[in-house]
C-alpha cells in the first residue's frame, strides 16, 4: 500500500510534505527528481562525486527552503538549486575545465549577457532570470530545447547532436541566432549590455 501512495503522489503532494515538515519529502523528491538533479550536476561538474554531494546538498536546501517558498513546479525549484549548487562547487575548485564544456559555454554567453566579467553571478540575477524565461516563449520549441540543453543542462555538442539528431555544425549556428536573438530581446527589454 505504502509504494502505490508512493507512486501516486505529484509536485502538490510532495510540497505539502515540505510544508508540514514531514522527512519523507526530501525521499519522495529524490525518488522522483535524483536522476534528473544529478544529470544537471553532473554536465556542469562532471564528477560523479562532486554530483551526488550537490544532489545530497539540494535536498537540505529545498528543506530550508520550503517553507516559506511554496513552488508550482517541483521539478524546476530543486533543478535551479542542484544547478547553482553546481555552478558554486565548479567556481569553488576552480577547474579549469575537468573534462566539461563550463567555460567555453560562459563564453559563449558573454556577448549577450550584462556584466560579462561575471557572467555566473549575473544568470543568478532573478529579474534577468525572468526576461529569460520570457525570451525563451519566444523561440520556437527546436530553438528552445537546443537552448536549454547548451544553458541549462550544460550538453556538450556532441550530446546535443547525438540526442537531437542534428549536425553540430547546424547546432552551433542555431545557437548564434539564439544568442543574437536574445542579446536582442534583452536590449528591447531595457537591460544594459
Amino acid at each position: 500500500m505504502d509504494q502505490e501512495r508512493d507512486m501516486m503522489l505529484n509536485d502538490e503532494d510532495i510540497v505539502q510534505l515540505y510544508w508540514d515538515r514531514h522527512e519523507s519529502a526530501i525521499e519522495e523528491s529524490s525518488h522522483r527528481y535524483g536522476r534528473y538533479c544529478y544529470s544537471i550536476s553532473y554536465n556542469i561538474l562532471h564528477d560523479s562525486e562532486d554530483a551526488e554531494e550537490c544532489v545530497n546538498d539540494t535536498w537540505l536546501r529545498t528543506w530550508n527552503a520550503i517553507p516559506p517558498q511554496r513552488p508550482n513546479k517541483l521539478a524546476f525549484f530543486v533543478g535551479r538549486i542542484t544547478r547553482n549548487l553546481s555552478l558554486d562547487k565548479y567556481k569553488a575548485k576552480k577547474a579549469k575545465k575537468r573534462g566539461g564544456d563550463m567555460p567555453s559555454l560562459l563564453e559563449e554567453l558573454t556577448e549577450c549577457i550584462p556584466d560579462s566579467t561575471n557572467v555566473e553571478q549575473t544568470l543568478l540575477d532573478q529579474d534577468l532570470n525572468q526576461t529569460i524565461n520570457q525570451f525563451m516563449h519566444t523561440l520556437p520549441e527546436r530553438e528552445c530545447n537546443l537552448f536549454l540543453a547548451r544553458y541549462w543542462y550544460g550538453m556538450s555538442l556532441s550530446e546535443m547532436a547525438e540526442r537531437f539528431k542534428v549536425k553540430e555544425n547546424n547546432i552551433k549556428a542555431s545557437l548564434f541566432r539564439s544568442r543574437g536573438k536574445l542579446k536582442s530581446y534583452l536590449i528591447q527589454e531595457g537591460i544594459e549590455l
